[in-house]
């Protein structure tokens, strides 16, 4: 428990930072899943949508440490690689 005046108010910061990084991560998520599963079906003009959408958000995430740039760099290229992957085969 924190005892000085400082050390609460950094609590209350801690706890509202934690709150919008724990969104931001599950919107994250949220979106690499969709990519994942439209990839998955085979639906082409959905996955190549999902994929735009989830490589602005990797970006916006980096850009704001929510992760780290390389990781946001690595993610979107497994993806890129699973689109090319799953879509060479189906066409």
């Amino acid at each position: 428990m924190p005892n000085s005046r400082n050390a609460k108010k950094e609590l209350r910061k801690s706890r509202s930072r934690r709150l919008r990084n724990r969104t931001q991560r599950s919107t994250l998520r949220t979106v690499l899943k969709k990519v994942r599963t439209a990839a998955a079906a085979e639906d082409k003009d959905a996955a190549e949508t999902a994929f735009r959408t989830a490589a602005k958000t990797l970006d916006q995430a980096a850009a704001k440490n929510l992760i780290h740039r390389n990781k946001a760099a690595r993610t979107k290229s497994r993806l890129a690689k699973l689109m090319r992957t799953s879509f060479a085969a189906s066409s």
